[in-house]
């Protein structure tokens, strides 16, 4: 069966959805998977085992009406000249748009995928506008599947289709994502890349986001701030960049952090193993901000990987990418007293971070891992097809 994806998001663009895509583009048999996306400067496709089909259109510009009609066209090439079987979605917009069409034109049927905070946004356009629930009732109507990154997404996702009078039935499923355990796990020497990016010892806690409000990277440095009274080698390690970067450095300044905070901007993929294997706990607080929200958490669970015990804001999809009490501890994102009580409990007993970092290990390597991530897709699209054809 052969199946076409298509990617708004896709490496070299950062964040959760274009790494969730790579991956799927890196795991799926030889010749199953084609991947359609946009022009992008950098982009080095060459790793990937299947085509990786780059529309002359600049990315950021496949949500505008050239750029749609053009995606349609390439789309409608690709589906006849590599006998189509099933389109999935990265995301609802654009990408649904011309999948909806393929369906309509060419009877193949089409997959969405969901995330959290595009749901919320979706949600919010339609009830403003009777155009918008039209088009949002079509593009999730017309889905033979719809796939959320979480139980709270998949939750969200069943409250939006009955909101537009539409019945999940069977085709609503929850595929919890996951890590590369072969690199991301312990026992990585973080020493070479802590001596080139200029990390001095000490004992560092460690965020990968992007820096925006709603990652909760504020309270991570109140709540540091807090715990440097009794533990002055402590430090924290930010890795991401983002619109949020000035306003956390004036409160790093504020709170009187200096050295004790590094804001990792220009990091490389190849360096984060190695940062997580220099790091003695994760701390992932994100919250929800108004329409923005973490619909799983991808760095938890690269944080486990690494064999961390992970400290997160139980906030959106996060249970599912956390085993509270087991692989870590999952908290209040806004109780800063909560935070400190959950990183001075794993701080404090080296036993106890052990336990649920060598946990969290053996949870991705047994569950929590892109292979089984695709395989679970594999499986909903083949189904879907059939039932289709049916």
């Amino acid at each position: 069966m052969t199946e076409l994806l298509l990617a708004f998001d896709f490496p070299p663009i950062g964040g959760g959805i274009a790494r969730w895509m790579a991956e799927l583009a890196l795991r799926y048999p030889p010749g199953e998977l084609i991947v359609s996306t946009g022009t992008l400067p950098g982009a080095d496709d060459r790793g990937f085992p299947g085509p990786i089909d780059r529309i002359s259109i600049p990315s950021n510009r496949l949500r505008t009406l050239p750029g749609l009609w053009a995606w349609r066209r390439r789309v409608r090439e690709l589906v006849v000249r590599h006998r189509v079987d099933f389109v999935w979605c990265a995301n609802i917009r654009p990408a649904g748009y011309v999948a909806f069409r393929t369906r309509s034109r060419d009877g193949i049927p089409y997959g969405i995928m969901v995330h959290g905070g595009d749901l919320l946004q979706l949600q919010a356009k339609y009830r403003r506008s009777t155009v918008k629930r039209r088009v949002a009732r079509s593009l999730l109507g017309g889905a033979a599947a719809i796939v959320a990154n979480s139980r709270w997404t998949a939750d969200l996702a069943r409250a939006v289709l009955r909101e537009l009078g539409l019945e999940p039935a069977d085709r609503l499923h929850v595929v919890p994502l996951g890590s590369d355990p072969r690199r991301f796990r312990r026992g990585v020497d973080a020493a070479p890349v802590a001596s080139r990016l200029g990390i001095p010892p000490g004992r560092w806690l460690i965020t990968v986001a992007r820096l925006v409000p709603h990652k909760g990277i504020d309270l991570s440095l109140e709540v540091l701030a807090r715990l440097r009274r009794t533990m002055p080698d402590l430090g924290l390690l930010v890795v991401g960049r983002g619109p949020d970067a000035d306003r956390l450095g004036r409160l790093v300044d504020r709170l009187g952090l200096g050295g004790a905070v590094r804001f990792l901007d220009q990091v490389g993929d190849d360096d984060l193993p190695a940062l997580y294997g220099g790091a003695v706990a994760a701390v992932g607080l994100s919250r929800e901000e108004g329409l923005d929200v973490e619909g799983f958490g991808i760095a938890l669970v690269d944080a486990a990987a690494a064999g961390l015990p992970v400290v997160a804001g139980a906030s959106g999809g996060t249970a599912d990418a956390v085993r509270a009490g087991e692989t870590g501890l999952l908290v209040p994102p806004r109780d800063p007293a909560a935070v400190e009580s959950a990183l001075t409990r794993i701080l404090a007993d080296p036993a106890l971070a052990q336990r649920m970092g060598a946990a969290g290990r053996r949870w991705v390597e047994t569950e929590m891992n892109w292979d089984r991530v695709a395989t679970d897709l594999r499986a909903i699209s083949r189904a879907a097809a059939s039932s289709a054809r049916r």
